[in-house]
């Protein structure tokens, strides 16, 4: 008798096939119908779960003129790498669909490297939607790293961080940060740093081939602020010395230059490391993070981006 793992395999099966006679075949559901031997509304049902499980991805591959403008201009405003500026939805300029679609295609051709790579990753909601995006793969070459921790002071954790979500798609050896967001001090902070497995991922980190980031904004809206890791009282003290944005909790001003004492003090994070020669990508999109994108932009702490339209013309109309 077959068992439900087997049921599970069949369907999925099934779902692949007709999937592939609808987006590739261009069968209608009648004919997936027909052919499959199943009636219209299973035939409609099957469509849907290839989407749903992501046996099938649709990618718009027509170059998009304006994008592709916006993209060059960054380039050419920006030390950029790389520029990836997708289409925006005018009814919701700050969905991050678009965006994490393009971020999980430039994942996957990293990952799809025969050569061993340690692929480092920060934290929030721009990024834990790209690895959503990314389809099954079995990539045990790879090494896959957290730059930071994800615990509060009481021990619980945010739901955004990405490594053991990312390590479930791609079956890669990962390495979690096993720390809080913030030290409670500098002395604590250099001995949480020394203990050996943390030490051993700070090393993998530094010499990470390739990172992806998200980038936080400050006030009231801050990922560190709507997720807890710091006060109100906190908040107000970055802003009045200047700070404009975060990435992996370090907080910088608007050259990009980190704020002296405060959460920096304490910040757990592995350091920021600003490479000209291996891609640090930046994800992010949206009115309230344009602040903080140019920041981290005009200070090299990113030379890669995947932004939107909208986004686009925000950075540069400043």
């Amino acid at each position: 008798m077959a068992g439900k793992n087997d049921n599970d395999t069949s369907r999925l099966d099934e779902a692949a096939r007709a999937g592939w006679l609808y987006y590739v075949a261009g069968n209608t559901q009648d004919e997936i119908a027909r052919k499959l031997g199943v009636s219209r509304q299973s035939a409609q049902r099957l469509v849907s779960l290839a989407v749903t499980e992501r046996l099938v991805k649709v990618r718009l591959d027509h170059p998009i003129a304006r994008c592709m403008e916006l993209a060059q201009k960054l380039r050419e405003r920006f030390p950029l790498q790389s520029c990836e500026v997708v289409p925006s939805d005018p009814a919701t300029p700050s969905s991050i669909v678009g965006i994490a679609q393009a971020a999980a295609s430039e994942m996957e051709r990293h990952l799809k490297s025969q050569e061993p790579k340690i692929i480092a990753f920060g934290t929030g909601r721009a990024l834990r939607a790209s690895i959503d995006q990314l389809p099954t793969m079995d990539c045990p070459q790879h090494k896959v790293v957290s730059l930071l921790g994800n615990m509060m002071s009481d021990g619980s954790a945010s739901a955004y961080n990405v490594i053991i979500r990312m390590a479930d798609r791609v079956n890669a050896r990962h390495y979690p940060m096993p720390l809080p967001v913030f030290a409670r001090s500098k002395r604590e902070r250099e001995l949480l740093h020394n203990q050996e497995p943390v030490h051993n991922i700070l090393e993998l980190a530094k010499d990470a081939d390739v990172t992806f980031v998200g980038v936080g904004n400050m006030g009231e809206t801050a990922p560190l602020f709507v997720d807890g890791f710091v006060s109100r009282d906190e908040m107000a003290a970055l802003t009045a010395a200047g700070a404009i944005g975060e990435i992996t909790s370090w907080v910088y001003g608007r050259d990009g230059d980190l704020i002296e004492g405060l959460t920096n003090d304490l910040v757990a994070s592995a350091p920021l490391a600003r490479s000209p020669e291996k891609p640090i990508i930046a994800i992010a999109a949206g009115e309230a993070k344009v602040d903080a994108m140019l920041g981290a932009l005009r200070g090299c702490i990113v030379n890669g981006l995947i932004t939107n339209e909208l986004t686009a013309e925000r950075l540069l109309a400043r």
